[in-house]
């Protein structure tokens, strides 16, 4: 596999492709079981490599493996990926948790396909299993596929009951491992179990970020260069951890339907100028500098209760969710991060 190779030493520089980061965490995972040495080895590095070298940027399998070897090789502070049993239980059940959500999504709207069919008009669009169950009581079809109908709609009844059960399970399981971490995460207006759980699984140790705009870049939230000439604009980035992504939009959205600093902040995008969907990026880049920040708080303080830790940036990540593929124009804004990790490790081991 291309992506993945063992340079001279034992060390394994892993290299996530384009759209399979999961594929590569999975990867990781089995290398370190196998008692390898593992690199997380960042995208931008590697195409940066990939260009001088080939002079097109070609990306193909040997090329690709090529370059991943030669940042691997020639790069003193890369991270070094570890197991962090925890966060790998806890990134399965938000997996699982996030899987319940689509298929409550899916049975609902096979339910209200039938309800449509059953009463004219539908039913209202959030509906709950009790709802949906008082309504078809009102119901009696006399004709065989107004029977078959209402039957359905009450398995579908009874599926959406089992799912919502589980998703308050799910939830309940969460929260106290998100507390049990120490995180305060849920802390924050529009962060819950689910998304403080995704934060924690796939940013593994925050220190590995050595600022708030290196990981805006990581979760897509830092807005591109587009500038030309003497216009002066950016663009919506399209790179960076999708997952973390969203749950910033969640509570960027939630935010927006209260009355807090994250609606204020909207509101004074909206009268400087900015259109709709300028300032929800503005705020969502806003937002990830509040997760962060609460993040590295709850980083030190259990440094603080653990007399084994130590500060800075760390040069070990957990293998929940390694580094995102993102093109080699992506960076934070405003300019780069001018900090940098300290060189205790060496590329190969």
């Amino acid at each position: 596999m291309g992506e993945v190779l063992e340079p001279a030493g034992g060390g394994v520089p892993v290299h996530p492709p384009r759209r399979s980061g999961r594929w590569c965490a999975h990867i990781a995972q089995r290398l370190l079981h196998d008692g390898e040495t593992v690199l997380d080895v960042p995208a931008k590095l590697s195409a940066q490599v990939r260009v001088f070298a080939t002079g097109n940027g070609r990306k193909t399998d040997p090329v690709d493996a090529h370059s991943v070897a030669m940042v691997a090789l020639r790069t003193p502070n890369l991270v070094q990926v570890q197991l962090d049993p925890d966060l790998q239980v806890m990134g399965m059940l938000v997996d699982r948790r996030d899987e319940l959500g689509r298929a409550r999504t899916q049975t609902i709207n096979r339910l209200h396909r039938l309800l449509l069919e059953l009463f004219p008009g539908g039913a209202k669009q959030l509906l709950s299993a009790r709802q949906a169950r008082a309504l078809i009581a009102t119901i009696r079809p006399r004709d065989i596929v107004g029977k078959t109908r209402r039957r359905l709609a009450v398995e579908l009844i009874g599926e959406l009951e089992g799912i919502d059960k589980k998703i308050k399970t799910a939830e309940k399981d969460l929260k106290e491992l998100v507390i049990a971490r120490g995180s305060t995460l849920m802390g924050l207006h529009g962060i819950g179990p689910s998304g403080a759980a995704r934060l924690l699984a796939d940013v593994g140790d925050i220190r590995r970020f050595a600022d708030r705009d290196r990981f805006a870049s990581w979760n897509g939230t830092a807005p591109l260069d587009a500038s030309s000439g003497d216009q002066k604009r950016h663009r919506l980035s399209r790179a960076g951890n999708r997952r973390i992504n969203r749950t910033l939009h969640i509570m960027a959205v939630v935010q927006l339907r209260n009355r807090t600093e994250g609606r204020a902040y909207f509101e004074a995008k909206k009268a400087a100028g900015k259109t709709s969907m300028e300032a929800m990026r503005a705020l969502k880049r806003r937002l990830s500098n509040v997760v962060y920040a609460r993040m590295v708080a709850d980083q030190k303080r259990r440094q603080a209760a653990d007399p084994g830790g130590h500060s800075g940036t760390t040069l070990q990540s957990s293998v929940t969710d390694l580094t995102p593929d993102i093109g080699p124009s992506d960076k934070p804004l405003p300019g780069p991060a001018t900090s940098q990790p300290k060189p205790a490790l060496r590329a190969v081991s």
